[in-house]
């Protein structure tokens, strides 16, 4: 009996230590509140999807879809669980190489995530190079 509770004491234990080495997963919101995004990481790249929305609906009362979407077939999914941020790459405390979609427009951009300790998240979209884009800042969500 000892032993089982051991082992189940350093499972969790390990457990704790490797949810910590990647703080990046989870859930974070973003400055105006309209959105929360859940980060993900599938092989050794991550993502994230828009898992909620202070106004999911549209006047209707409809779900919002995903209309703004240059591409024809795309315009009747949902806008809430869009997966929009994707194949980000880790180096260090940066997050690169990666795309976020803005439901809003319709547009995607080349970005960048970096984390400011374990609870900000600073979110760089930008067309061509870093220089000409826009930075927001997320915060973690507990």
């Amino acid at each position: 009996m000892k032993k089982m509770i051991m082992t189940l004491m350093m499972l969790f234990t390990s457990l704790a230590i490797f949810a910590q080495s990647d703080p990046i997963i989870g859930k974070w919101q973003n400055p105006s509140g309209e959105g929360r995004i859940e980060i993900y990481k599938k092989g050794d790249k991550y993502f994230g999807r828009l898992y909620w929305l202070k106004e999911p609906n549209d006047a209707q009362g409809h779900p919002k879809k995903d209309t703004k979407n240059p591409e024809k077939s795309l315009q009747s999914r949902q806008t809430q669980g869009l997966e929009i941020l994707t194949n980000f790459s880790k180096d260090g405390d940066v997050f690169s190489d990666g795309k976020i979609y803005d439901p809003k427009s319709g547009k995607t951009y080349s970005c960048k995530m970096t984390l400011q300790g374990n609870n900000k998240l600073d979110i760089r979209g930008y067309v061509g190079v870093s220089l000409f884009g826009r930075t927001e800042t997320w915060k973690k969500i507990n």
